[in-house]
């Protein structure tokens, strides 16, 4: 029992019609949980459990207070090489994190949070708990700090983001070339007369359809996640998205000539960061000399400005194209959580972390002594 009456209660979801049931309770929790992203969003996580869960495994812990959904971790089973609990989102999620309400802060918010700790204990007893790509200052990462058991927090993929400013502020931090460059290339989008139209509610399932058309043809002959070319992926993309949008979490720009779309972007929404998730752009707008990542930054620009975020990500990755505005560099954060009688598959873990990272040192040194050319 809790002061005032509250009465905490602990459910875990297991199945699948379940898990679609509490689209409600979890919006509201999530609306009330600060360093929530859109990829906590049910739309998200629910529609890629429809695309990419296995139909076994799932294990969304859920924490009432009265009736109240008051916290959240969606997570799912996977047995090999070791029994262990994952985030729901895969690798196609740039962010991933429990949910706790943050409204009433103090004890309510501290309740909430040990009575999900106290949950993730329990589970622990037989499964370790590998939570990645958490930002910093992630709800997660405030239960890692008040495990007792075995634990590791190890650096996860790198993000790079810029603050929530106009594109003109964006170009003016640039050095006097750099910045003059940029100065250009938006001139000549300008002259290019492109049209920038934020697709309504009634056209978004056909919009994000023909945008993934769109980043196939981009990157065709060239080298390419291969999973964003997948039907499942789609269908994700497209069941998703027609809900983010409705919820104000996402939001499909196309940019036009003449009518014709050329190019179209999907932004994430949130009162923490706006991010571009995907865009596809035709081939044609290139042979223009037209400038996409300007073009596009600019548009991301507009939605900051129009939600008040806080701040402009450029999500995970550190492709050069991105050092060219000068962004900052955010780490996501890895937290594996075991108990004693788990603490050998936390070893397990993280030694296979320490091997794949010392695999890839390995390999940028030989290439960096021209091993693989001819």
């Amino acid at each position: 029992m809790r002061p005032g009456g509250g009465d905490l209660s602990v459910e875990v979801c297991t199945d699948s019609v379940r898990f679609g049931e509490l689209g409600r309770e979890w919006e509201a929790l999530y609306r009330g949980s600060r360093t929530a992203t859109p990829f906590q969003s049910h739309a998200w996580l629910h529609s890629w459990w429809l695309s990419y869960g296995s139909g076994r495994g799932l294990c969304v812990v859920l924490v009432r207070d009265g009736g109240r959904l008051v916290a959240m971790a969606p997570l799912m089973r996977r047995w090999r090489p070791l029994p262990v609990l994952v985030p729901l989102g895969g690798s196609i999620s740039d962010f991933c994190d429990v949910l706790v309400d943050d409204g009433g802060g103090g004890e309510g918010e501290g309740a909430g949070a040990r009575a999900l700790g106290d949950a993730l204990w329990r589970l622990a007893g037989t499964h370790v708990i590998d939570f990645r790509e958490a930002r910093p200052g992630s709800a997660v990462e405030r239960l890692y700090e008040r495990w007792s058991g075995p634990k590791r927090r190890l650096d996860d993929s790198l993000c790079l983001e810029l603050p929530p400013v106009s594109m003109d502020e964006i170009v003016g931090r640039l050095p006097g070339s750099r910045g003059q460059r940029a100065r250009a290339k938006v001139r000549k989008l300008d002259a290019l007369g492109i049209e920038r139209r934020v697709v309504p509610q009634d056209e978004i399932d056909s919009s994000v359809r023909r945008l993934v058309e769109l980043h196939r043809l981009q990157w065709q002959g060239r080298k390419v996640t291969t999973e964003h070319l997948r039907p499942r992926f789609s269908e994700h993309l497209t069941r998703s998205v027609s809900r983010m949008a409705r919820s104000g979490d996402a939001v499909v720009t196309e940019f036009r000539i003449d009518e014709t779309v050329l190019a179209a972007d999907l932004t994430f929404l949130s009162p923490r960061m706006v991010g571009g998730y995907l865009y596809g752009a035709h081939p044609g707008l290139r042979e223009r000399k037209a400038d996409i990542t300007t073009m596009l930054l600019r548009s991301c620009s507009e939605h900051v400005r129009e939600r008040a975020s806080g701040s402009l990500s450029l999500l995970r990755g550190d492709e050069p194209y991105k050092y060219h505005w000068r962004p900052h560099s955010v780490v996501n954060q890895r937290f594996v959580l075991a108990r004693p009688g788990t603490s050998a598959g936390l070893a397990l873990a993280v030694g296979d972390v320490t091997a794949r990272r010392l695999g890839k040192r390995a390999l940028h040194a030989w290439k960096a002594r021209g091993g693989g050319t001819s």
